[in-house]
Parts: structure tokens; sequence; C-alpha cells
């Protein structure tokens, strides 16, 4: 078992995007816009379920992991913490996953 987490990649990921460095990715996409970083986001959903759907392990851990990378990208472009999320899925563990979902306006 790894001791990274999800706030060493958003670390991670702050400081490549102010890093200007035209090597990395993740200058790249931040200074690409929401646009493109949540267009390629969307890509990475689809190819997470292709891979969930599939029998190769190896490639739903693959395509998972970036999907985690492109939305704390997308997250980071927004400005919103990781932490912000992960008090929202706190606040929602003392409700079952239909009274949370239906405690949602519109549903």
């Amino acid at each position: 078992m790894t001791d990274f987490t999800l706030a060493d990649l958003e670390t991670i990921v702050a400081a490549r995007a102010a890093s200007g460095d035209e090597s990395s990715w993740t200058a790249k996409l931040v200074g690409k816009g929401i646009e493109k970083a949540s267009k390629k986001l969307g890509e990475e959903a689809v190819e997470t379920v292709i891979a969930a759907i599939g029998q190769d392990r190896g490639q739903l851990v693959g395509e998972t992991a970036d999907l985690l990378y492109h939305l704390l990208v997308v997250l980071h472009i927004r400005g919103v913490a990781l932490d912000e999320v992960l008090a929202e899925l706190e606040s929602r563990t003392g409700r079952t996953g239909i009274e949370e979902k239906t405690s949602r306006p519109g549903e």
C-alpha cells in the first residue's frame, strides 16, 4: 500500500500549474483553460467506464488514475479545494444515498 494521497496529487497539480514549465502537461492543460480541461475530464470519465465494463483490471486502474488527475486539474482551475469536496462527502455519510439524493434541489 502506498502513502500517496489525493492531497499529495492536489499539491503537485497546483505546483505544476503555477510553474509555467512548457514541458509540463499540467501547466499546458491549465493554460488552455476550463473548457479544454473539462473536455479532457469527460474523455477520461468515458474511458474509465469502458475500462470498468471490460475485463482488464490494469486498464481500469490506469484510467481511474487519469480520471482522478484530470478531476483535480479541473478543481484547481475552478479554485475548489479537495478538502471542500471531502467535507461534502463527509456531510453525506449521516444519510442514506437515497435520502441525500432526494434532498438536493430539483431531485
